[in-house]
């Protein structure tokens, strides 16, 4: 990259979670995502290769054709992570004003990333670091894997704007920056007028917040040549029960 980014202050492991409960957020290196997760780093670096395939997400409103992605989602109790049957993801309008409201089936991830063993322990390391800042029998999982690029002259990360995504957490891990400038990360205070600007930068840093207590966004991208793109990967994690539409199941 050539274009100048606002580096964020990192949190190592063994604070994690305190700093999660004092601040209501966390940024985290690579390194320290491995070690939550107990995978070796490159373990974790083989699974990018599972964003090369992402459908078009249909459901842009702003008629974007920007937003690439696939869609998982999981119970997990203790150590043990059980993959639920393809469902919609589903927000009400309080959290996304832009989409919320609708059903939106998403393709579901990849069996080969799914059955990943680094990919497991991921999701099964946050849930214990979580665990310890608010004990849950069982964490209802959402997992987005996103491809935002610049073929049409500029992406939109977030088109909702700065939002909640109404669970109790959310990780924002980047995989990576391909030729672009933007994609700054924006955090506030759900309460005040505090914030937060910085450039996740570093392949699986990760941005952690408790989400009753802050609204984030990112930036629109733009390519510094021909095209570019920024891949992340959204986890969700919610104590009590998914999110899903109080229509479900009617036709």
């Amino acid at each position: 990259m050539t274009n100048a980014t606002l580096t964020p202050l990192l949190t190592p492991a063994k604070e994690l979670a305190q700093t999660l409960r004092s601040q209501g957020y966390a940024v985290a290196s690579a390194q320290t995502v491995a070690t939550i997760s107990k995978v070796a780093l490159e373990n974790l670096e083989n699974l990018r290769q599972y964003w090369e395939d992402l459908p078009r997400d249909p459901y842009l409103k702003d008629g974007g054709r920007y937003r690439f992605r696939r869609h998982a989602s999981y119970e997990i109790k203790g150590d043990h992570l059980n993959l639920v049957p393809h469902r919609a993801h589903w927000q009400s309008v309080n959290y996304n004003a832009l989409h919320g409201g609708i059903e939106r089936w998403f393709e579901p991830i990849q069996s080969a990333l799914l059955n990943d063993p680094a990919w497991q322990s991921l999701l099964v390391g946050l849930a214990k670091l979580l665990s310890g800042l608010k004990p849950a029998s069982t964490w209802f999982v959402e997992a987005h894997q996103f491809r935002i690029d610049t073929a049409g002259g500029i992406g939109r990360p977030t088109p909702e704007g700065a939002h909640r995504d109404g669970v109790d957490f959310v990780a924002v891990f980047l995989l990576d920056r391909v030729g672009i400038k933007g994609g700054e990360t924006r955090i506030f205070d759900a309460s005040g007028s505090a914030g937060l600007r910085f450039t996740l930068a570093q392949p699986w840093s990760v941005l952690l917040m408790n989400d009753e207590r802050m609204i984030h966004e990112s930036t629109p991208i733009q390519p510094l040549g021909d095209y570019g793109y920024r891949d992340t990967l959204v986890l969700t994690y919610r104590s009590n029960g998914f999110q899903d539409s109080p229509h479900r199941g009617q036709q």
